[in-house]
């Protein structure tokens, strides 16, 4: 069974190529999480919002990585982050494509 998070929050850049260049480092470490699978990368320019959505192997993984973020958050005072747990349909993802692994 696999877990998703969801992550939204307000970021005034930077975006596209530039960020890229900055969050390097941070996505090298995100790729070492335990039980991490995969992660995509959200961003939106033209409403300040940046975040991902994640997939995990199990739920303590998620929720373990969750608390980590919202630690991470306070500490760089990013405040009105959005952060969501849900269970992946299996089934249905692989009817629609979903890489679950």
């Amino acid at each position: 069974m696999a877990y998703l998070v969801q992550v939204d929050f307000p970021h005034e850049g930077p975006f596209g190529d530039e960020m890229a260049t900055a969050f390097t480092d941070l996505a090298k470490n995100i790729a070492q999480e335990k039980g991490f699978i995969w992660k995509l990368w959200t961003e939106n320019e033209e409403t300040k919002e940046s975040g991902g959505i994640y997939l995990f192997d199990t739920k303590e993984d998620a929720e373990n990585y969750m608390e980590k973020n919202r630690k991470n958050f306070d500490e760089f005072g990013i405040k009105g982050a959005s952060m969501k747990l849900f269970k992946v349909n299996e089934q249905l993802s692989q009817i629609t494509q979903g890489p679950l692994k």
